[in-house]
């Protein structure tokens, strides 16, 4: 009895090792084959088990690259942001140069920003700008607004309240604002932006369009042109190329003034880091005349050149309230030959009062 129940199970189990070895060696030995269903089944919206499969395929062969890849976009599909990052970062420590690994790394972190947590939010801020030649001028700016992230992006709008001191003399002024940043497809998005004040000191009127093309690589560029009117029509034209890194953003981008019948060039190299998917510093070095930064002011854009050093900081204190804060200084030339200090600084608080 004992020896006929040992032959019937040895039986059983070597008929299951002979179905079973098929379906592993083909596992193991066609990945290519595995990839293609995985990708398919992901295609198809099936993540689940996409993501279960391809977990399976990385396991077994740890070395193929793209299955790799595969996984931690189909984590990203299911908006599950940093352990999509962490697959490709594990891919990406042992071969940095890979194309394919450096542009999912670089649409996840995209990805993960444009699907913010937070749905609207109120926001403040406060900035000031201040020279002492050739007289002493201290501008701030006082903001209050509200954004919110609908289905195509965000968008914001608000109220600035700019004081101006000149010589102990002090004005005050009005400004409306909105923004948006519209997603125009996968690979493109833009920037566009609008600005009134019936007031002296601030723009009467101030427009703004950028958009973006994502390129492989983690490369991208951008075109765009920015619209003052002071007592005169002021146009910058902007064009930038950016690479993403995983951690890093570097950016470069150079600017055309056009201003009395002349035209003023400049150049900003910005350096990010991200601590996260949110949280970054960032340092900003410029020359030449046109400002990199939206204009509040009409002596913003009169100088003839500049030398610019900035830093700046946004992370997120709790999980509903971040911040934005920087300073700069900039040895400029006002005069021909003449040049004076000008230090700047800003801080603006974001509250999420609705959530995904």
């Amino acid at each position: 009895m004992n020896r006929s129940f040992i032959l019937f199970t040895a039986i059983l189990l070597s008929a299951g090792a002979l179905v079973c070895r098929p379906a592993y060696a083909q596992e193991a030995g066609d990945p290519e084959s595995e990839y293609m269903r995985i990708r398919s089944l992901a295609f198809g919206g099936d993540y689940a088990s996409a993501a279960a499969a391809a977990r399976k395929l990385v396991n077994v062969s740890p070395s193929y690259g793209d299955a790799r890849i595969l996984l931690g976009r189909i984590l990203a599909w299911q908006k599950k942001y940093d352990e999509a990052a962490a697959v490709i970062d594990t891919l990406l420590a042992t071969d940095p140069d890979n194309a394919d690994a450096l542009a999912a790394r670089r649409d996840i972190s995209l990805w993960s920003r444009e699907n913010s947590p937070v749905a609207t939010d109120i926001r403040a801020g406060y900035s000031f700008d201040s020279f002492t030649e050739p007289y002493r001028r201290f501008w701030q700016v006082f903001r209050a607004g509200a954004g919110h992230r609908f289905d195509w992006g965000p968008a914001a709008a608000g109220l600035n309240l700019g004081t101006i001191t000149m010589n102990d003399t002090l004005v005050a002024e009005l400004q409306f604002e909105a923004e948006a940043w519209p997603k125009l497809s996968d690979k493109n998005y833009a920037y566009l932006s609008y600005a009134f004040s019936p007031g002296k000191y601030f723009p009467g009127h101030r427009a703004a369009a950028e958009v973006w093309q994502i390129l492989p690589k983690g490369w991208a560029m951008s075109a765009g042109m920015n619209y003052y009117r002071f007592d005169r029509n002021i146009f910058i034209a902007g064009l930038s190329a950016e690479k993403y890194i995983p951690g890093y953003w570097f950016s470069l981008k150079g600017l055309l003034a056009f201003r009395n019948e002349a035209a003023r060039p400049a150049v900003y190299l910005n350096a990010r880091k991200y601590f996260n998917d949110t949280d970054y510093l960032q340092l900003t070095l410029g020359t030449g005349a046109a400002p990199d930064e939206p204009v509040y002011i009409q002596t913003n854009i009169e100088r003839l050149s500049a030398n610019s050093i900035r830093l700046a900081y946004y992370g997120f204190l709790t999980k509903k309230l971040s911040i934005r804060v920087g300073t700069g200084y900039s040895r400029e030339e006002f005069r021909g030959g003449n040049w004076r200090n000008r230090l700047e600084g800003h801080v603006n608080l974001f509250y999420a009062i609705k959530m995904k």
